[in-house]
This record gives C-alpha cells, sequence and structure tokens, in this order.
C-alpha cells in the first residue's frame, strides 16, 4: 500500500493550549487508556503538541465551516514515503 509523509503548520488558540495541556494531565490520571499505545517515552510537550494537531486535523474533517482550513492550517508539505 502507497504511503505519504505529510507535515502541518497549524496556529492554535491559548485556549486550545490550555484545554490540551487538561487532557494530558487527565490521561495521566489513567495510565492504561488507549490514548497511551505508541506514546512512551514522549515529552508532555511532545503529547500537548500532538492533542492539538490531532483536535485541529479532527475538526477539519469533522467541520462544516469552509474557513476552518484557512484559519488553522498555514501549510502543508508531502512526499512519498520509503
Amino acid at each position: 500500500m502507497p504511503t505519504v509523509e505529510t507535515t502541518f503548520k497549524l496556529t492554535y488558540t491559548k485556549e486550545q493550549y490550555q484545554k490540551a495541556v487538561a487532557y494530558i494531565e487527565d490521561m495521566k490520571k489513567h495510565p492504561r487508556r488507549v490514548f497511551w499505545l505508541g506514546k512512551e517515552g514522549k515529552s508532555d510537550e511532545e503529547l500537548i503538541y500532538s492533542h492539538i494537531a490531532h483536535r485541529i486535523l479532527s475538526g477539519f474533517y469533522n467541520n462544516y465551516d469552509p474557513t476552518f482550513a484557512s484559519q488553522q492550517i498555514i501549510a502543508m508539505e508531502n512526499r512519498q514515503a520509503s
């Protein structure tokens, strides 16, 4: 199956950052949740930024506001994965 590596440049608000911090803190109380699969050894900042990106990109696919992407997804680069 072909794969592609994609890099996004996203913007986020202070509110989005604070919500992500609270989410990660809550997840730390539940170490056996599926959330933690594949996240061993990541720093809190990595987890926070990953959560922000996940929420923004999930919202992009589930949001009916056509201006959403232009507000938070600034750039995207793709290349064929090896």
